[in-house]
């Protein structure tokens, strides 16, 4: 019984162990990129992408509701924070997800939602990320011929959005679809990027 026990212990032991190495080795990368439910959509789909959450960040309000920071003066951006496996996808990777599955050009929100809370940016944690974040950028604006207007800013506190908010494209498939063909983000994309763009799953309409 006694060497059962142990037996036990040590594989309980180990599998901790061995959540906790490969919890050290995931990273985080935040985006704004317009409606949230797209930005979670589109990342969801990338290999080595391991979790995405709504939710809020860059603004002044402590824990704010979606309600404030759409309708409010809260400075926040509605943004997915991504969790994903280095050894899998790069972060630079993602930064070309990202700026390809986006209008960059457009500074007064993206596609059909309007305002601060939908501007997109790139919110970084460390000296390598903005570096990595402001040479796309750089490559983008050559590519484009034209201004990006999409910043590179300092990662702050992210708040996740309500849970009706999360996976919302796979708990409400049909009204996810309606809102993004209505909202014209598909087609804005290919206007954009061409064969480049990326929208994560086939198009929707």
């Amino acid at each position: 019984m006694k060497k059962f026990l142990i037996a036990g212990i040590l594989a309980l032991s180990t599998a901790i162990a061995t959540t906790a190495a490969s919890a050290q080795q995931l990273a985080t990368a935040i985006f704004a990129g317009g409606c949230f439910w797209c930005v979670e959509s589109d990342f969801d789909h990338v290999p080595g992408v391991v979790k995405t959450i709504s939710g809020f960040t860059g603004g002044r309000t402590k824990n704010p509701t979606y309600k404030q920071v759409t309708y409010g003066d809260t400075g926040h951006r509605e943004a997915v924070e991504i969790t994903y496996d280095p050894s899998k996808v790069s972060y630079e990777t993602l930064l070309n997800v990202f700026w390809h599955s986006v209008d960059p050009t457009d500074g007064g929100g993206q596609f059909c939602d309007r305002g601060v809370s939908y501007r997109s940016a790139i919110f970084v944690r460390s000296d390598a990320e903005r570096r990595l974040a402001e040479a796309t950028k750089q490559q983008v604006m050559k590519e484009l011929d034209q201004k990006v207007a999409t910043t590179v800013e300092a990662a702050s506190d992210f708040y996740p959005a309500e849970d009706y908010h999360q996976d919302y494209y796979t708990k409400n498939p049909l009204r996810y679809k309606f809102y993004r063909w209505n909202c014209n983000r598909n087609q804005r994309v290919e206007e954009v990027w061409g064969d480049k763009a990326y929208m994560g799953i086939p198009k929707t309409g």
